[in-house]
């Protein structure tokens, strides 16, 4: 029984195995069609926009963009074909993703024949069973024709998964860098993160002076201000509620001394969690906030860091500027990284050019990690992050 089982289950492999690349390929062709039509209708905008060179320019750059959106999209259909992992995101020029669009017509070229050959062969195949049954056929010769659909099918199977093949390489070879251009893109990469950080720890710098001078120092000033009247006035009772008001100061400058610390480094980070740092925080914030924690091995500090600056700074914004009525902060494993999302159901229109997002980013980038905000007007925010482990 045991031995039936497992015959059964290496059919059935067997079958998905063969099946990926037909899938593939025939989405492929699908797909081929859509991209020769968009280049098609991308070069016939731009040579009628020729004489314009703005409207040119405009063009040009939103035919770039959208066709690196369409090979991305190729590469992770190519990945599930293959029971690969998500690749990363194209970062080949204009030129390469706009000649791999246009050598793609070649794989789908080569997978519609092979398709079309594999339905040509179904169609003789149940023409000689319909011949067999109705008894114009003999047994040997309906052997024979199944030895040769046999052989057919084989050759058949054999061309498609060499399409497959043939796309996977031409993605390779125009999408992805070679060494000596991976290397010449990292140190750019390097440089523009150093230079970012760079930025970004400087105005965290100017933000908490600012903090610490327009608040804290206010405080302590209107503080000092209240212990004079007090020990200057005769009236006891006078002196009692200068210095009760004292109190309450000194409480609410400590509460803003312990913030502003918190945006310097959470310290709490050294004997708790990021759920229950982030769980503290949701606790102050005057909007009802979500958090859902699904993280088995905590990550490393710097990756802990990264995301309680992200999601805190992204509660403030949405207290101050959304008018949002709620808060979801979700943190998750995914592949070989952290993914974070924070939503939230405001008035979303935040700009992705101001200097606490752009610091974020920054933050973000010198991990190699990725940041993405959508918040298109009405709502709702959405920002992600994704942060590698390795």
């Amino acid at each position: 029984m045991a031995e039936r089982v497992a015959h059964g289950r290496s059919w059935v492999a067997a079958v998905v195995r063969w099946s990926r690349p037909l899938a593939g390929v025939a989405l492929g062709v699908l797909t081929a069609a859509t991209e020769a039509l968009f280049l098609l209708t991308a070069g016939l905008a731009v040579v009628a926009v020729a004489p314009v060179p703005a409207a040119r320019r405009r063009l040009g750059a939103a035919a770039l963009r959208h066709a690196r959106r369409i090979a991305e999209w190729e590469r992770r259909r190519l990945a599930i074909v293959a029971s690969e992992p998500p690749p990363p995101p194209v970062r080949a020029n204009g030129p390469r993703v706009l000649g791999y669009l246009a050598a793609r017509l070649l794989p789908a070229a080569l997978g519609l024949l092979t398709g079309g050959l594999l339905v040509v062969g179904v169609v003789l195949a149940g023409i000689v069973v319909r011949s067999f049954v109705a008894g114009a056929m003999t047994a040997a010769d309906l052997l024979l024709q199944a030895f040769i659909g046999a052989a057919l099918l084989l050759l058949n199977l054999q061309a498609t998964v060499s399409v497959a093949t043939l796309d996977r390489w031409l993605a390779r070879g125009l999408l992805e860098s070679t060494s000596r251009e991976a290397l010449r893109l990292r140190i750019s990469e390097l440089t523009v993160s150093r230079a970012g950080v760079l930025a970004a720890v400087d105005a965290e710098r100017q933000r908490i002076e600012r903090d610490l001078h327009d608040g804290l120092q206010q405080h302590l000033v209107a503080l000092g201000m209240l212990l004079g009247r007090a020990r200057r006035s005769r009236d006891p009772v006078r002196a009692r509620e200068l210095l009760v008001q004292a109190h309450e100061d000194t409480q609410r400058a400590i509460d803003e001394l312990r913030d502003v610390a918190w945006r310097v480094y959470p310290s709490a980070l050294e004997h708790t969690t990021l759920d229950e740092v982030l769980t503290m925080v949701a606790q102050r914030s005057a909007i009802p906030v979500r958090i859902s924690y699904d993280v088995p091995v905590r990550p490393a500090r710097p990756i802990e860091t990264v995301l309680y600056f992200v999601a805190c700074e992204a509660i403030t914004n949405s207290t101050k500027h959304a008018g949002a009525t709620l808060i979801t902060i979700d943190i998750e494993t995914r592949d070989a990284g952290i993914e974070m999302r924070v939503r939230d159901d405001g008035i979303g229109g935040a700009d992705p050019h101001g200097s606490g997002l752009q610091g974020l980013a920054r933050r973000v980038t010198a991990l190699d990690g990725r940041f993405d905000l959508h918040s298109p007007p009405g709502g709702p925010t959405t920002i992600r992050v994704d942060v590698p482990c390795a």
